[in-house]
């Protein structure tokens, strides 16, 4: 399948779970719950309140080596935007793509995620568990703190 299929598919609407294509046009669906649900809200309002020189997207879709990935949140400076608009999916990342760890996520997936984010010109990937432990990645490796949104990192869930 191919991206516009997916999100044009009438049986693949309003489900409870992401959906991301294979490089081999196979879909991958990871359940998410509640908890998932309300990271995701709370971290994209204090985005935007953070950061609102740009656009805050949750499930952002961006085409990667892999096939396309979806971020559960990512934030696109005006610039991104004024260059890609909202077309979909991205052929590039955000600035920044955020992960929210589900039970469903392996270490290996994650990390896989990271790179694919990185190679695709993300500024910084943020892997942020139930918890609200925070990992922060920027092409140079794992960072101590975002560059992007320094305030940010302490305040997450």
């Amino acid at each position: 399948m191919e991206w516009a299929e997916v999100i044009e598919h009438p049986l693949l609407q309003n489900l409870p779970f992401k959906i991301e294509l294979t490089k081999f046009g196979k879909l991958l669906m990871s359940p998410a719950s509640n908890q998932h649900g309300r990271i995701q809200g709370r971290l994209s309002g204090q985005l935007w309140n953070a950061m609102p020189d740009g656009e805050i997207i949750t499930e952002c879709s961006m085409q990667t080596a892999e096939g396309v990935k979806v971020a559960d949140i990512a934030w696109a400076s005006n610039a991104f935007i004024a260059e890609f608009g909202y077309s979909t999916p991205y052929p590039k990342a955000p600035e920044l793509c955020i992960e929210i760890v589900s039970p469903s996520n392996s270490k290996v997936e994650l990390t896989e995620k990271i790179q694919l984010y990185l190679d695709q010109g993300a500024q910084e990937v943020w892997i942020v568990h139930e918890t609200g432990k925070t990992e922060v990645y920027s092409p140079a490796g794992q960072i101590s703190a975002s560059k992007l949104a320094p305030s940010m990192v302490r305040t997450i869930a």
